[in-house]
């Protein structure tokens, strides 16, 4: 097949989308498929190409290598970098080159990947892209709107609110949650902006760092315990995989940094909150509208209380990734599971 995988674009995760689109790239040139991987933003090819020749002639030499820093990328230094100066999501060549595939593998992540944005704009025109489907994805994202869908479903949830700008002011004790508590953005990814407060000064800095990223952020009561993901695919719940960061919380540091947590799977769990756990996965893909594949974040405190913290609609494919070790645990390696996500996103069209 001709397939296009999609990562970089104007996300705080664009270093994560770029290492997941260069694993998935290389999985599936190795599988034999004509694959391209390209920068959403920056746009694809050189004056004059012919695109339908690039599956051809650039699949394998265009992938590159990407270390995920510490910190994320500075957002406005990229946009500085765009050739043609444009101001678009989409760079030059990037929606007729993912016309001609016969599928676009989504590696992107955060902001316009896992919105629905792109979704939809594909579906306008016309365009095959593995995941979930606009409206599913918009929902997961909005982590104020899956919490309502959480607790109508009578999926535990921690309790939580959101604010706006205009509302920096309200503090944890007005909103009825105690500290220590949870600051986040509302639609945010890999834990970027995310900070754990326990003192009102805390607070106050971490609104400042959380609506650094976005308008809209959320306050939530911190729930102290152990972290967990789990895996759906097709409906099916993946092994539980556990994460335990050396030092502090899963934050985007513990997430991409080599040997800053200890991650097992299978989680070393009863079996019976191994499989509560996975029901409750596959409860939040029903809740929501989820297809084809994603991975839900819980945390179990120490009176075995499972909560689940949010739905990840296109869950990382790095290395070091949480899903792809789940469906390793479930007998799958990262190629037969990167076909596997093309095959089921394929039944929808």
């Amino acid at each position: 097949m001709k397939i296009v995988v999609l990562a970089g674009g104007l996300s705080a995760e664009r270093d994560v989308s770029f290492v997941t689109g260069t694993t998935v790239c290389r999985a599936l040139q190795d599988r034999g498929h004509q694959v391209i991987l390209a920068d959403v933003y920056m746009g694809y090819g050189e004056k004059g190409d012919d695109l339908e020749e690039l599956f051809d002639k650039h699949g394998a030499d265009r992938t590159q290598s990407v270390k995920i820093a510490e910190m994320a990328p500075d957002l406005e230094t990229v946009k500085a970098m765009r050739g043609d100066k444009g101001d678009g999501f989409f760079g030059p060549d990037i929606i007729e080159l993912c016309r001609r595939a016969d599928i676009v593998f989504i590696a992107l992540h955060g902001e316009n990947g896992e919105d629905g944005r792109i979704q939809a704009a594909f579906d306008l025109l016309g365009i095959r892209y593995t995941g979930s489907d606009y409206l599913s994805s918009a929902v997961a994202m909005n982590k104020k709107v899956s919490k309502q869908f959480f607790e109508a479903n009578h999926i535990p949830t921690p309790k939580g609110i959101s604010l706006r700008k205009d509302q920096c002011g309200c503090s944890p004790a007005c909103a009825q949650i105690p500290l220590p508590c949870v600051v986040k953005p509302c639609c945010g990814g890999s834990s970027i902006g995310v900070s754990i407060v326990y003192t009102q000064e805390e607070y106050e800095t971490a609104l400042a760092e959380a609506f650094r990223w976005e308008d809209e952020i959320i306050l939530e009561e911190y729930i102290k315990g152990r972290e967990f993901s789990v895996g759906v695919i097709e409906d099916q719940a993946l092994p539980v995989i556990e994460m335990a960061p050396l030092k502090g919380f899963y934050d985007y540091k513990n997430k991409y940094q080599a040997g800053t947590t200890i991650e097992t799977c299978p989680a070393e769990l009863p079996e019976y909150i191994a499989k509560q756990m996975q029901d409750y996965a596959v409860a939040v893909t029903r809740a929501i509208g989820l297809d084809t594949y994603s991975r839900m974040d819980f945390v179990m405190d120490e009176k075995e209380r499972i909560y689940c913290l949010e739905a990840n609609t296109l869950p990382g494919m790095t290395p070091t990734s949480l899903l792809p070790q789940e469906a390793a645990a479930a007998g799958m390696d990262f190629g037969e599971l990167c076909e596997k996500l093309i095959e089921i996103s394929l039944k929808r069209f």
